[in-house]
């Protein structure tokens, strides 16, 4: 099938179904024609950014009311007209239903050929007597798709490679989280009383001797290289290795079931530690994120306690990921809680309620299966 030199898009919330053929090595045309309402301008702005990096030349054609289908049948054989022997084809997937029904009506008279993208199987369809199924290059990647949403990373994508050595301090503090947990909040007090005075060392307290469950955790922290002791002094190897024992651990652990699942789930990308900025110049920090079947999935980690007063609050987290799924990636992003505490059941109804996958406490030690049945549900 030979690619059209012309995409006429239907610009609407959901960007991925325009982008997706549009940066296809095998679809991709030398221009695209966005039909943009008032309404979706801050879209088309974030697609045609994204297009235009792409080295896809970008126009417009403006609708005044999206409502009206003598206006947009008026426009689009306006543009026929103009593009007259041009190779064009319309993508119908995106914009209102009137906009595709007028599209299609006015590219069946121009003779132009017309295409649907099947997001969830990642396929083109061409319709007409054409009528054939082709499948997309996985070329989407994480930068280009929060773009196209409206957002830019701040530091770019963070890819980090597993640690071999944490891998035993991992497995421990998962499998055996009953005991290794209730030295944990001391841990993360000490990494972060470190931070915020800007050093690498923490102390005990004068004559405090480490209970057994802390004596157990540094001494797994200390045989992972992550910190050494002396004399009641903790000193952490470096800055990211201080901001691992103060509860990065649990988002490189997570990051490591994601990175061991990307061929099974046919992941098209991952990062972890992402802070994207919207237009505005809010910025919203990711600590896990990745695509799958053309969709984002958000992932909020916790090591600190969600069911007490005073500490934590898992409502508080919750609101956050489900703001955070709303606002970027569109309407299919997906957010889920993974803490290393468990919730209370008021907090795992308000997690329904809000589209929020929680993973909490013993779960963990099943979190593969977790986020397959998230992913495929």
């Amino acid at each position: 099938m030979t690619k059209s030199s012309i995409h006429v898009l239907l610009v609407s919330a959901q960007a991925a179904p325009n982008l997706l053929p549009t940066l296809d090595p095998k679809l991709k045309p030398n221009e695209v024609v966005l039909l943009v309402s008032k309404k979706m301008q801050p879209r088309a702005e974030a697609l045609a950014s994204v297009l235009q990096q792409a080295q896809v030349k970008v126009s417009r054609c403006n609708v005044d009311d999206e409502h009206s289908f003598a206006e947009l049948e008026a426009l689009l054989l306006e543009l026929a007209a103009a593009r007259e022997g041009q190779s064009i084809a319309l993508n119908v997937t995106g914009g209102t239903k009137l906009m595709a029904l007028a599209a299609q009506s006015v590219a069946l008279a121009a003779g132009w050929r017309i295409f649907y993208v099947d997001v969830d199987t990642d396929e083109i369809i061409w319709l007409g007597k054409e009528q054939s199924r082709i499948p997309l290059t996985p070329t989407l990647r994480l930068p280009h798709y929060l773009q196209g949403y409206g957002f830019r990373l701040e530091n770019g994508v963070n890819r980090p490679a597993p640690q071999r050595r944490h891998h035993e301090l991992l497995h421990s503090l998962i499998m055996q989280m009953g005991t290794l947990g209730k030295g944990l909040g001391q841990l993360n007090f000490m990494a972060q009383e470190a931070e915020d005075k800007q050093r690498l060392e923490a102390q005990l307290a004068p004559g405090q001797t480490p209970s057994p469950h802390l004596e157990a955790l540094l001494r797994l922290f200390e045989e992972a290289a992550v910190l050494t002791r002396k004399n009641g002094v903790i000193a952490f190897a470096d800055e990211d290795e201080r901001s691992f024992a103060k509860g990065g651990w649990l988002e490189s652990h997570v990051y490591r079931v994601i990175d061991g699942l990307h061929s099974e789930l046919k992941l098209r990308d991952k990062a972890a530690n992402l802070v994207v900025i919207d237009g505005s110049g809010v910025k919203n920090e990711l600590d896990i994120a990745f695509m799958a079947k053309n969709r984002l999935f958000v992932i909020e980690c916790k090591t600190a306690r969600l069911d007490r007063r005073g500490e934590a609050k898992a409502n508080d987290a919750l609101f956050k990921i489900a703001e955070v799924s709303r606002r970027v990636g569109g309407l299919g992003t997906r957010g889920m809680l993974v803490s290393y505490r468990p919730l209370r059941d008021a907090e795992r109804r308000l997690a329904k309620a809000l589209g929020i996958e929680p993973v909490c406490g013993e779960e963990l030690k099943r979190l593969s299966e977790h986020i397959k049945r998230w992913v495929n549900g």
